[in-house]
């Protein structure tokens, strides 16, 4: 599924970050998320930093009432360090799901009973995760290439 594809007929979309910004490569969704806060003002689109535990957001997300909900993690699929992938949250990924308390796709089906949403999972394979290392430079290019595409579609959403 191409990204434009799926925020066809949006009209409310949430960007959730996930990560942690003090395990290297796993502040991939974070970083994401606060950059294109600084960058995109639309009043259809709402940013979460959700940090490690989305599961906390819930109420907020449900309040919200999106019609498309987008993740953005860093996520181990034995890709090239760096590299992308869009998958359904509630797919093999969603069950993988880095190293967060709570599988995406628990998070998924609870949210899917409150809201009419549509869900993507937008993943990034980490090269390093350990404590207190900066972010590899695979995932900050992968970071800065997904920063414009997604500038660019939720300008025009």
């Amino acid at each position: 599924m191409e990204l434009e594809e799926f925020f066809r007929d949006a009209k409310k979309v949430l960007i959730c970050g996930i990560g942690n910004d003090t395990r290297g490569d796993d502040a991939f969704g974070v970083y994401v998320v606060e950059k294109l806060k600084e960058m995109i003002s639309n009043q259809k689109v709402v940013f979460l930093n959700c940090g490690e535990m989305p599961e906390s957001y819930t109420g907020k997300i449900i309040r919200e009432n999106p019609s498309h909900v987008v993740f953005i993690d860093a996520v181990h699929f034995e890709g090239k360090p760096g590299e992308i992938v869009l998958a359904d949250p509630e797919g093999t990924l969603g069950e993988a799901f880095s190293t967060h308390k709570m599988p995406l796709k628990l998070l998924v089906r609870y949210l899917k009973q409150y809201t009419r949403a549509k869900f993507i999972l937008i993943g990034a394979q980490p090269k390093q995760t350990g404590l207190f290392v900066e972010m590899s430079e695979e995932l900050r290019e992968s970071a800065e290439r997904l920063i414009k595409i997604l500038e660019k579609i939720l300008e025009n959403t």
